[in-house]
């Protein structure tokens, strides 16, 4: 059981002693793969940790910095005292290591390292650190993981939950920004707090995860976690690191998953932090046409160097074993394969066969997913990758990259381009929309509507669609509705689920008072509608990542704007037929083609008065008629709602 927050808050009374050596808690083995590049659980060895020395308490210290002529321990204890507890060198490994006595959980500290070169001096944070000190103070924080945790249920079916035909609707989540307290200054919520409140509300909307911008530690609020400094630690803004176990267990123990966004391939410049560590370039390239993001003005890791490359595997397994994550989005992986990424010419440097590819970062990729899987094969590590790269989910021994979902963010790009223009001109971009199922199964895809695409003066997703009111919901619920009729699973960006009208604000929260009015109640309840349709027909997600899932219908409809195609189930019984209307023309009479005769049922139409919709339907369903049409023997004549989708399922 976790002490409380408030005890483990105060440094143990303890005067600390002079430091000692032989508390190592690093064998020779451990020391060979970190040097090799394949230690993956170093956060069990570097960094601070509590143990003890003949009988007498203390913390084990332990950093990698090869480059430094001297490295001290400084804090709370010694006056922050920049050599009074010197460490040592640990044979030829690069890692300097000590034991000091009396120290406890709470202790702040840093690393005094001074270079060998050109006279550097710093104070370092602990790149292994569990805690740091809440921004915009930079101190690591010696702590433990120690946590009871409750989610014993969810772990031991977790994997049949997250397999490629399972249910995924995930809810991507920024902490900071998804409710605040309005009474108190708005006050974010703390991990504790958001707890059951978000659980609660996941499971009303049906969501199955929720997928949180990066919790690990980060200097800039801004950023939104994406520029990481504690790769091991949950930011403090919220709590303490159990105070986040506790937010993810109480999800677990709802039944929803949690994905973490985890950032491998850039960090800050901060001095603090990684860059420059001991007064080289250890964790980056020194030569910037390698070493420097242009986008985003920070440092880019050495995938060529294996004690680099040990750091980030050890960060990725981290957060599955330590916290129970259900999985890792990956962010910017085309950053990291292409070498020219971003670059104009002469602004980056060929590989060694003269090609654009990052050799060492695919292959770093490759382990890292190896490692994850043998030793987490419930989990699911997800690609955000913009590119036509090939196979990166599919397995390594077939040559792939190895993730298990990536994000399909040319499905994302088309569809918010044909959403956005008016009605009227949708049929000369038919193939916007259709264009998809020419690749839709070359990977195992996820449909994300993002944090991406609400910032930066891009609009919210109501805003993005054109027309009056009644138009810009109409369009929304059928964007909601197209995404989760196609194959592939789902994301969706806090907000979007209620249909904000503003674009995300990360230093606001999100505009709750929208759902005392009924547009938006509507917008809701079809999310939770459609999440509920998603899960409980195997047809809609059963065969997401295989061709036999879908058919067309008819995709030529170009004059009418409308697209009608089925989902199907491993058992060929079972099918949903949909049918797309992206003009605000109703259509009596459509008539569609259908695999079988009797009755199909409408099990949800978007243009339903519940939903703020107009009403138009097909009282219940429909009986089919054995009129062949579209190369089926059977067909249905329909009503097509404005601007909606329904679906329909044979009885």
């Amino acid at each position: 059981m976790a002490p409380r927050a408030r005890e483990e808050e105060k440094p143990s009374g303890v005067g600390p002693r002079a430091v000692e050596y032989g508390a190592s808690l690093l064998t020779d083995d451990d020391l060979f793969l970190f040097n090799e590049g394949t230690h993956a659980r170093l956060y069990q060895k570097l960094g601070a940790h509590l143990t003890e020395l003949d009988g007498k308490p203390g913390v084990s210290f332990a950093v990698w910095a090869p480059n430094a002529r001297q490295v001290a321990i400084m804090g709370d204890f010694n006056g922050w005292d920049k050599a009074a507890h010197a460490l040592r060198p640990r044979g030829s490994s690069g890692i300097w290591e000590g034991f000091v006595a009396g120290l406890g959980a709470g202790t702040r500290y840093k690393f005094h390292i001074v270079s060998a070169h050109a006279g550097y001096q710093a104070d370092k944070a602990d790149p292994f650190a569990f805690r740091a000190e809440p921004p915009p103070k930079t101190a690591s924080v010696v702590w433990n993981l120690e946590y009871a945790w409750h989610d014993g249920e969810w772990m031991g079916s977790r994997r049949a939950r997250q397999t490629l035909d399972a249910p995924i609707s995930i809810y991507e989540v920024h902490l900071g920004s998804w409710m605040r307290v309005p009474e108190e200054n708005h006050r974010r919520l703390g991990y504790r707090e958001l707890g059951s409140r978000l659980a609660e509300y996941a499971r009303r909307c049906g969501f199955t995860h929720i997928e949180f911008l990066p919790v690990m530690e980060h200097p800039f609020y801004g950023s939104w976690g994406y520029q990481t400094t504690g790769y091991f630690a949950p930011t403090s803004r919220y709590g303490t690191p159990q105070d986040f176990m506790y937010l993810v267990d109480t999800l677990h123990q709802a039944g929803i998953g949690v994905l973490l966004d985890w950032v491998p391939s850039h960090f800050p410049s901060d001095e603090h932090g990684l860059a420059f560590f001991d007064g080289t370039h250890l964790y980056e390239h020194a030569d910037p046409r390698l070493g420097f993001h242009p986008d985003w003005g920070s440092c880019v890791f050495n995938y060529g160097r294996n004690e680099v490359r040990s750091f980030l595997l050890s960060g990725a397994l981290f957060w599955l074993d330590a916290y129970h994550a259900d999985g890792l989005r990956v962010d910017a992986v085309a950053s990291m394969l292409y070498r020219d990424y971003s670059r104009r010419e002469g602004e980056w440097i060929p590989n060694q066969y003269g090609g654009r590819e990052n050799l060492e970062a695919i292959d770093l990729l490759r382990r890292l997913n190896e490692d994850v899987y043998k030793n987490f094969p419930d989990v699911q590590t997800v690609a955000e990758e913009s590119t036509a790269w090939p196979m990166v989910s599919r397995p390594t021994y077939l040559g792939g990259l190895g993730f298990g979902l990536k994000w399909d963010m040319g499905w994302m790009h088309d569809t918010l381009e044909y959403f956005a223009k008016d009605p009227i001109h949708r049929k000369y971009h038919h193939g916007g929309l259709t264009f998809r199922m020419l690749y839709a199964f070359t990977e195992n895809f996820l449909l994300p509507l993002s944090h991406d695409e609400v910032v930066h003066g891009k609009g919210s997703l109501l805003s993005k669609m054109p027309g009056d009111d009644w138009r810009k919901f109409a369009g929304l619920r059928l964007l909601f509705g197209y995404q989760f009729s196609q194959p592939g699973k789902k994301l969706l960006f806090m907000g979007g689920e209620f249909g904000q009208w503003s674009e995300w604000r990360h230093n606001d929260s999100l505009d709750w008072h929208l759902l005392e009015f009924p547009p938006h109640q509507g917008v809701a309840r079809w999310i939770a509608d459609l999440n509920r349709l998603y899960r409980e027909e195997p047809a809609l997600h059963q065969l997401d990542a295989s061709p036999e899932g879908f058919e067309w219908i008819d995709c030529n409809d170009t004059q009418s704007s409308v697209f009608s195609f089925l989902r199907l189930s491993r058992s060929a019984r079972e099918s949903i037929l949909i049918v797309c209307n992206f003009t605000p023309v109703p259509r009596p009479g459509y008539r569609v083609g259908s695999p079988r005769g009797g009755f199909w049922k409408e099990i949800l139409n978007s243009d339903a008065s519940e939903y703020g919709g107009s009403g138009w339907g097909n009282l219940g369903g429909v009986e089919a008629d054995p009129i062949p049409t579209h190369g089926r023997p059977y067909s249905l004549s329909l009503t097509l709602p404005p601007l909606a989708v329904v679906f329909l399922k044979s009885a």
